[in-house]
């Protein structure tokens, strides 16, 4: 009877253990559908199941959201932290080209992507400690990172709260260090900060479609992100637009909290590890990504030209520079 009632708990534990884990889906099976690129670029898929290896994931957090992620390939473990309103879809050719020899992530931030969308939790603060969960939920003690546009403020986040012990190589791609103008700046100061609206609550508006000015907010990146000439950047953002569904009332709830942070004094004090900063010549952070070359040790800066569509959409409009540039800065010693 003692032996019986053992095997009953043992049972019991297992199947408890196993409802924790939530099997990875192919990508095709995870989304219902299969789907055909809009343009044949020799060396990426065809069509979303070429891509096998391609998984999507979900995880929940300790204030019970569920959080998906993209996984594909094998060996040294890479994240990505998506920009505002972005999400794994938009980095199919990234995640394609660097899972052919790196285990790579795309966390979908909460109300984002595939992500739960939810009425709390709208906080660049909390979106590092999902960041922190996810890597806890992986089992991982260190991988290198990677954060573009509001990534980046997820990330310099989750180093000001939980350090770098677990960051390997860390990655930049062309945030403002300050999105907010502070009145007393000089002009140099918004430069190196990155400066780009005196009003988040009118930035948000424009981001929204609201009529605005250079005054007020640069739109810069709204304009850059119109120039969809990249055959690769109109794949991925024709995939991210039939796959996914954007709440932008659930996305927007972040931006007032993302736009008004400051983080020179995480930028200027505490990344203590090997980091790579992506931007390029058109855009205009460009002063503020050179100013965090300056202050970061054992930086690099890559800056792209206009021929390499070197704007805030580098990585997806150049994915093919970008992933060997990324695989030359996780390989130096």
């Amino acid at each position: 009877m003692r032996i019986y009632r053992y095997i009953l708990v043992l049972v019991a534990t297992v199947c408890w253990l196993f409802s924790l884990v939530v099997a990875a889906d192919p990508a095709v099976d995870a989304l219902g559908q299969d789907y055909v690129f809009p343009n044949r670029i020799e060396g990426l898929p065809a069509k979303l199941s070429d891509f096998e290896s391609l998984e999507i994931n979900y995880f929940h957090t300790n204030d019970d959201v569920k959080l998906a992620y993209w996984e594909a390939g094998e060996g040294e473990p890479v994240i990505f932290i998506p920009g505002w309103s972005a999400n794994g879809a938009e980095y199919i050719n990234v995640l394609y080209l660097l899972s052919k020899k790196y285990h790579v992530y795309v966390l979908d931030p909460r109300n984002q992507g595939l992500s739960q969308a939810v009425e709390y939790g709208s906080r660049i603060s909390r979106y590092s400690m999902d960041l922190k969960q996810f890597v806890e939920h992986l089992g991982l003690t260190k991988a290198n990172f990677c954060g573009w546009s509001m990534g980046a403020s997820v990330l310099w986040g989750y180093i000001d709260l939980f350090g770098t012990e677990s960051i390997n190589k860390l990655v930049l791609i062309d945030e403002p260090i300050s999105i907010y103008t502070h009145s007393d700046w000089s002009e140099e100061e918004r430069l190196n900060a990155g400066g780009m609206t005196t009003s988040v609550e009118r930035m948000i508006d424009a981001f929204g479609g609201a009529p605005t000015n250079s005054q007020l907010v640069d739109m810069n990146v709204m304009a850059r992100y119109a120039e969809q000439e990249s055959l690769y950047f109109q794949n991925s953002e024709k995939f991210a637009s039939e796959v996914v569904q954007n709440n932008f009332s659930a996305m927007s709830k972040v931006l007032f909290d993302h736009g008004s942070n400051d983080w020179r004094d995480v930028v200027g004090h505490k990344i203590n590890v090997p980091t790579a900063i992506f931007t390029g010549e058109y855009s205009n952070n460009l002063p503020s990504q050179q100013w965090a070359y300056s202050v970061i040790p054992k930086a690099q800066l890559f800056v792209y030209s206009q021929a390499e569509q070197g704007d805030h959409f580098l990585a997806f409009k150049n994915p093919v520079k970008f992933v060997r540039d990324l695989d030359t800065f996780f390989g130096a010693q």
